[in-house]
C-alpha cells in the first residue's frame, strides 16, 4: 500500500505565502511524476503544477510566476511554495504521484487526502 500525506495548508491573507509538503510512504520502488491539484467549491479539480523525476516542471497559467514546485527524491516528498496568494487560490489542494511498487510492476496513480488553503483578509 502507498500513502500520500499532505501538510502545510491553512489560512493566509492575500499577498501571503504558504508551503505545502506531501510525503509518499509505503511499498515504493520508484516514483515517476508528482504533482499538485486543487479543487474549489463548485469547480472541477485542476492541475496546479507537476514535476518529473528529473525535475522538469509545468504550471497552470494562473499560478505561473507565483508558485514553485520541487521534490526531494530521497525523501519521496514533493513541495509547493505558494507566494503572492490571491483569494481565488482558495481550494483544497491534493498531492498526486505516479508510483511503481516493485521493479516488475506498472505505475499506479495515488492521491493524498487533501489540505485546505484559504486566502482571505
Amino acid at each position: 500500500q502507498v500513502q500520500l500525506v499532505e501538510s502545510g495548508g491553512g489560512l493566509v491573507q492575500p499577498g501571503g505565502s504558504l508551503r505545502l509538503s506531501c510525503r509518499a510512504s509505503g511499498s515504493i520502488f520508484s516514483i515517476n511524476a508528482m504533482g499538485w491539484y486543487r479543487q474549489a467549491p463548485g469547480k472541477q479539480r485542476e492541475l496546479v503544477a507537476g514535476i518529473t523525476t528529473g525535475g522538469r516542471t509545468n504550471y497552470a497559467d494562473s499560478v505561473k510566476g507565483r508558485f514553485t514546485i520541487s521534490r526531494d527524491n530521497a525523501k519521496n516528498t514533493v513541495y509547493l511554495q505558494m507566494n503572492s496568494l490571491k483569494p481565488e487560490d482558495t481550494a483544497v489542494y491534493y498531492c498526486n504521484a505516479d508510483v511503481k511498487r516493485t521493479y516488475l510492476s506498472g505505475s499506479y496513480n495515488y492521491w493524498g487526502q487533501g489540505t485546505q488553503v484559504t486566502v482571505s483578509s
